[in-house]
């Protein structure tokens, strides 16, 4: 069923199918994005938990994490056919049971590729979903506030998962982790029927009729892909950038735990500011921001100097995300291209790490890491801002 049919048979029926109150839709898109990414948000703890109980060695635990994220990357692929030709209430509503099933089995599983299948089937039913908070968010009327909500939702579960989870682990073991994410996912579902039915069409639609260059969504796309390699391939040795200032790993763990929290307010923030401020200056304002960041790590930063950095990274990176996001859902609020963001997303969550390993190692320090971050985030502020509509 497409989502004309849709569209037609509501007509038929007398159903308006956009007059979901906009607070029942933000709930819905802001909890489902917070409960399917839990496992990669408290992927310490949770690491941790697969070394000691089930005895896996840092590779397995690493192919593990891999999948996930590579499932939920994958998920864009058959979104491309569904968007337009399923019920996204309906999809959600399936989508959410696999979810649950999975990780209900995981509970069960004896070995470890039966626990990497149902991660991946989990983590694939979780990316669909995702998939369908994004158009979603794409298709309200104020975008950047919703997607400033969509983030700081995940970054708050995932902090309250590192704090409860050591201590649900030492008392029920890693079935305690996927019984709960089964539970808030049942909790949640009967939200699905507050989703579109489908992509907006053209009346309904606040946008202009006028077709998008191909070249604007792919600068906006590229700018995604460019964002999340710098911060993923920096943040990941934040920590040995700390130790080979001589900052001890107490110290500098407690830092990072504050920035978690500066993430959350750099949500926050965006959210709040929505469209009261022009886009256009916040764009310019938390990108540098996000580049000066970076370049005070150089050298042998001093404590001080490092928690700044770390606290205005975190803050700038959460900040700067819902804008990005919203300049795409300026570009097309049919689902499509935020569903394509999701594969990029993906993408640079794993090519940024990988890059910046083996740009460390050939270089032998963080300098070379540290300025191409820099370089790259200001390459995709070009990017954004050239694919950004005319006003």
């Amino acid at each position: 069923m497409n989502t004309s049919t849709i569209d037609k048979n509501q007509a038929l029926s007398g159903e308006q199918p956009h007059a979901v109150s906009p607070r029942a839709r933000l709930a819905a898109i802001v909890l489902f994005a917070a409960i399917i990414p839990t496992i990669l948000m408290t992927a310490p703890a949770v690491a941790a938990q697969l070394a000691s109980q089930w005895h896996l060695g840092p590779s397995q635990i690493g192919d593990l994490f891999a999948t996930e994220l590579g499932a939920m990357s994958l998920a864009t692929l058959p979104a491309f056919w569904w968007l337009k030709r399923i019920d996204w209430r309906r999809a959600a509503l399936l989508a959410g049971a696999l979810f649950i099933g999975a990780n209900l089995l995981s509970i069960w599983a004896q070995s470890y590729p039966a626990l990497l299948a149902l991660r991946f089937a989990s983590a694939l039913a979780g990316g669909s979903l995702m998939i369908i908070c994004l158009s979603s968010a794409a298709s309200t009327a104020n975008p950047s506030r919703v997607y400033g909500l969509w983030v700081m939702g995940q970054l708050v579960v995932g902090a309250l998962g590192l704090s409860l989870l050591p201590h649900l682990f030492e008392q029920y073991g890693l079935a305690a982790c996927y019984l709960l994410l089964a539970v808030l996912m049942t909790l949640c579902l009967p939200l699905a029927r507050y989703f579109p039915r489908g992509a907006a069409s053209p009346a309904q639609s606040t946008q202009p009729a006028a077709a998008v260059p191909t070249w604007k969504a792919a600068c906006g796309l590229l700018g995604i892909l460019g964002f999340y390699i710098s911060l993923s391939g920096v943040w990941t040795f934040i920590g040995s950038i700390s130790a080979q200032a001589g900052i001890s790993a107490q110290a500098s763990g407690e830092l990072l735990a504050v920035a978690t929290v500066m993430g959350i307010v750099g949500a926050g923030c965006a959210s709040l500011i929505g469209n009261r401020l022009p886009r256009l200056l916040l764009l310019l304002l938390g990108y540098a921001l996000m580049a000066g960041s970076l370049l005070l790590l150089l050298g042998a930063p001093t404590l001080a100097r490092f928690a700044l950095a770390a606290l205005a990274f975190k803050f700038t990176w959460t900040f700067i995300l819902p804008l990005i996001l919203a300049c795409l859902a300026d570009l097309d609020r049919s689902g499509k291209l935020m569903n394509a963001s999701n594969l990029v997303i993906g993408g640079g969550l794993a090519i940024g790490p990988t890059l910046a390993g083996r740009l460390i190692e050939n270089t032998g320090g963080f300098q070379p890491l540290l300025i191409g971050g820099a370089c790259l985030s200001l390459l995709s502020l070009a990017l954004i801002l050239g694919s950004r509509r005319a006003p």
